[in-house]
């Protein structure tokens, strides 16, 4: 085990600056997931990390010691990590033992050494009877399997994974996320994940970045924290379906910013959410709310809540997806199927409905988090 850290590194590719004086740390033993949207220059750093690129500025340090600066950088084969790419990059004409294998044996380790330390990798990714199997008889969670065994059989300082779930079908990602979070916990490695996919980068970190497409980091902190007090609306519309209402400040209330949507009426917004008056920077905003802290009523209580219309409902298995309108602002609600049913809110397309937001959040013009 083995913590990392960048210090104020900058990577540009001719003119195009992609990383500018980018800063964190990953404690050894931790699960830190780098989340972002594609472009935004999340690889780029696990190379940078890897050593297949090299800084313009600042330094990469592993366990302490500087392995990348812009004069000097040591090789991938001296960092002691493991990688795991997207497209597993297993060996086709190779066992799946042989494939995990191979850095051992490039390393010269002694035969026994290597077919004890090659058990114990398969054990740990679950592939056990599977050994003299070759690639192409391994399913997709398999192979990334034979992958993952692969990186771990060094025993590296640090494990770096890049999207290594994307190419997996919906079940075999969500089994696969929590067996990468069962590894971690059995091996204690480090773990560097890069991901654009903000459910895996909520299920396994112990502590999360999220990039914008600029390539700066906008917060870093546990998926609790950052999912719960995101620092700007960036951050809160890429960790899940947001909901956004412009509004306008007039005399200490909040009214939906008819400037900012064409055909919106000035709706009073009190009765949807508590304003923070005294805490609100200026004469405009967003509030916003996740579709599952929708609260919906078939009778309508204007003290309480406001006003909307049904303009689809939608039942997708266990989950009721409704869109509505509320002041000619689309507003997306979702609640349990059976919940809705138990309380007859399975509501025809057209009729109205009364709403009110449980966990809204305030961000000022700019996009800052209101507290």
């Amino acid at each position: 085990m083995a913590d990392l850290q960048l210090s104020a590194v900058s990577k540009s590719y001719g003119t195009h600056r992609v990383l500018d004086k980018i800063t964190f740390k990953v404690n050894s033993g931790e699960c830190f997931t780098l989340l972002g949207p594609s472009g935004c220059g999340k690889t780029v750093i696990l190379r940078l990390i890897a050593g297949f690129e090299s800084p313009d500025e600042g330094e990469v340090s592993i366990g302490g010691h500087v392995v990348a600066t812009a004069k000097h950088s040591l090789p991938p084969e001296e960092r002691h990590i493991g990688v795991v790419f997207q497209d597993y990059a297993v060996w086709p004409h190779k066992t799946v033992y042989e494939n995990i294998a191979y850095p051992l044996e490039i390393a010269k380790m002694p035969h026994e050494q290597i077919k004890s330390a090659v058990s114990d990798a398969i054990d740990q990714v679950n592939l056990a009877g599977l050994a003299q199997r070759y690639p192409y008889q391994l399913s997709g969670g398999q192979q990334q399997r034979v992958a993952l065994a692969r990186a771990l059989v060094t025993k590296p300082d640090v494990m770096l994974l890049d999207e290594p779930l994307t190419n997996l079908d919906a079940n075999l990602r969500e089994e696969m996320r929590f067996e990468i979070k069962e590894l971690q916990r059995k091996t204690g490695t480090t773990i560097f994940y890069v991901t654009h996919d903000q459910e895996v980068a909520l299920a396994i970190s112990d502590k999360m970045a999220v990039m914008d497409d600029k390539g700066i980091i906008r917060q870093i902190g546990s998926p609790d924290e950052v999912y719960e007090r995101p620092i700007d609306a960036f951050v809160y519309q890429f960790l899940g379906i947001p909901n956004f209402i412009p509004v306008a400040i007039k005399s200490g209330q909040a009214f939906i910013d008819t400037d900012a949507v064409q055909g919106a009426a000035e709706l009073p917004l009190q009765a949807l959410a508590d304003f923070p008056s005294q805490r609100f920077p200026g004469p405009k905003g967003k509030l916003a709310c996740r579709p599952m802290d929708v609260i919906l009523s078939r009778s309508i209580h204007p003290e309480t809540m406001v006003k909307a219309k049904i303009v689809r409902l939608s039942l997708l298995g266990p989950i009721v997806d409704y869109l509505l309108d509320i002041g000619g602002i689309a507003i997306r609600a979702q609640m349990q199927t059976e919940a809705a049913m138990a309380q007859d809110l399975l509501i025809e397309e057209g009729q109205e409905c009364g709403v009110r937001f449980a966990e809204p959040k305030w961000f000022s013009e700019d996009g800052e988090a209101i507290r």
